[in-house]
């Protein structure tokens, strides 16, 4: 049985907080160390055999932490695994995206998964390369226990494949900061045993 545990990184910096930043490269706040060292805590037993993480610090150094807590993981750095890139908009406040490009604001806010971002990415592009680097993480891992450390637009995705949920509904499933979840493959079926679990002491 492949078991496939998704964590959303940690709480970011302040500075992070109230914009947009799915490609800036932000790390932790203590909050967000204290809560991965609580997600650590809850997959310690796990037979994991492999990290892998966002390039961005914030996954990074949650995936960091986990690896070294478990001796036979190695710690990989998948590039796809990166949050959604949101050119123009990126390290704006929501207030000042608002206030530059309301149509373009608005259009986001009622479907987010049809924008295409000002010199960035569009849901489609983001879904595809996610998606590809997640099956060649599984077909290299089979039978094994790995962990991807990520971000909350990554971990939808991944459910919402799994779930066959279509795009316009992938913000119904919550991912808050530190999220677990966990996909298992049973007689080659995904199947979703934990969604937006928080870990606690």
């Amino acid at each position: 049985m492949r078991r496939i545990w998704l964590i959303r990184h940690g709480e970011p910096v302040a500075e992070a907080r109230g914009r947009c930043y799915g490609s800036l490269d932000f790390g932790l706040s203590e909050t967000g160390r204290e809560q991965m060292e609580r997600v650590v805590e809850y997959l310690r037993s796990e037979p994991i055999s492999a990290v892998y993480t966002s390039p961005r610090s914030r996954a990074r150094e949650g995936a960091t932490i986990l690896a070294a807590a478990v001796s036979a993981a190695v710690l990989e750095v998948a590039e796809d695994l990166r949050e959604m890139d949101f050119g123009d908009f990126e390290g704006l406040t929501y207030d000042e995206i608002a206030a530059r490009n309301p149509e373009l604001y608005r259009r986001w806010m009622e479907n987010p998964t049809e924008v295409v971002f000002p010199n960035g990415e569009s849901f489609p592009e983001m879904r595809d390369r996610v998606l590809m680097a997640f099956d060649a993480i599984e077909r290299k891992h089979a039978g094994q226990t790995v962990a991807l450390v990520t971000h909350g637009g990554v971990n939808r995705i991944l459910l919402a494949n799994t779930l066959q949920i279509p795009d316009n509904c992938i913000f119904r499933l919550a991912q808050e900061y530190a999220a677990i979840n966990l996909i298992e493959f049973m007689q080659g079926s995904p199947v979703v045993r934990l969604l937006n679990f928080a870990a606690r002491r």
